[in-house]
């Protein structure tokens, strides 16, 4: 069983607690900082200001968003950012791309972000996070994904969704309600039958069995994509999710501190309908930018049906 900021870890039949022998223990303890927060994805010292004034847990800096392949951010807005900041600041690596992540934490990023959405430098191998001093962040789309990143070294899960930008969190609540029901049906079965069950979804005995035993992630779990709204992210508190990212799209709208700050006091007060309410008044203008227009509909039929 998980410690208070400490993760168990079975190894060669013995359990790790301890945070003076365990780095990866201090990695999830830096993790957990961020936990019944929004984190704010920023391509700017501006942007980076208001999310902090908004009242942000985080800011993820990324490469701005344009044509052709996303890279890591760069590293003089980075240092930028820090110095203007007092809350943790995040920034986003390729898949595979361990060069990319050096670079970050020899600058000092508080965690690092092995990001699909920004792109994949290696098709067949993530970033060996037991390597780095730096708490990492990856993402997934079901339980065995997020056991295999959590293997690699990642003190932090981020169940995806939308990696478009278009504010449409279908596919966020898809996953995340994967995630939670793989969790409940391991939940329910007898010890024996872990063994089959950790095979049919790849990924390592050890980390399942813990995952039983905490009944639920072992390390914290935000939800990402296509959150927009206060509503939204209470959704995804609601669900079981520890918090949330908030993208790009957050800064296309008419006041982004205005959408920020209802979305910040959503997940603090997530099971509040009346403060949810109070939250989401007033924001129809904040959001104009994010309406889905004709291009951006996906028309039922068109792809699995319900």
């Amino acid at each position: 069983m998980a410690e208070d900021n400490a993760v168990t870890l079975y190894s060669n039949a013995s359990v790790i607690t301890d945070a003076k022998k365990n780095t990866f223990s201090i990695k999830v303890g830096m993790a957990q900082m961020l936990r019944g927060g929004a984190a704010v994805e920023v391509t700017s010292l501006d942007q980076a200001k208001i999310a902090e004034s908004a009242g942000a847990c985080c800011v993820i800096v990324s490469d701005p968003r344009r044509t052709g392949i996303s890279r890591m951010p760069d590293p003089s807005l980075i240092k930028e950012i820090k110095q203007a900041l007092s809350i943790p600041v995040m920034a986003k690596v390729r898949v595979g791309h361990f060069v990319e992540a050096q670079i970050l934490e020899s600058i000092g990023v508080d965690y690092i972000d092995e990001s699909e959405v920004t792109g994949v430098a290696d098709e067949n191998h993530f970033i060996n996070k037991h390597n780095f001093g730096t708490t990492f962040v990856c993402g997934c789309r079901d339980l065995g994904e997020a056991l295999r990143r959590v293997r690699e070294g990642s003190a932090m899960i981020r169940t995806q969704g939308d990696l478009t930008g278009s504010g449409n969190i279908v596919d966020t609540v898809r996953n995340v309600r994967k995630v939670m029901g793989e969790i409940r049906v391991l939940n329910n079965m007898d010890d024996d039958e872990v063994f089959a069950f950790s095979k049919r979804i790849v990924a390592p005995y050890d980390i399942v069995a813990q995952t039983k035993q905490m009944g639920r992630l072992p390390v914290v779990h935000f939800a990402a994509g296509g959150i927009v709204t206060p509503a939204d992210a209470a959704l995804m508190m609601q669900l079981g999710c520890d918090g949330v990212f908030l993208g790009q799209e957050i800064f296309d709208s008419v006041d982004p501190y205005k959408r920020v700050r209802a979305i910040v006091q959503a997940v603090r007060n997530y099971n509040d309908p009346l403060e949810l309410a109070q939250v989401s008044s007033g924001l129809e203008d904040a959001v104009a930018g994010l309406n889905i227009n004709e291009n951006r509909v996906e028309r039922f039929g068109a792809g699995d049906a319900y």
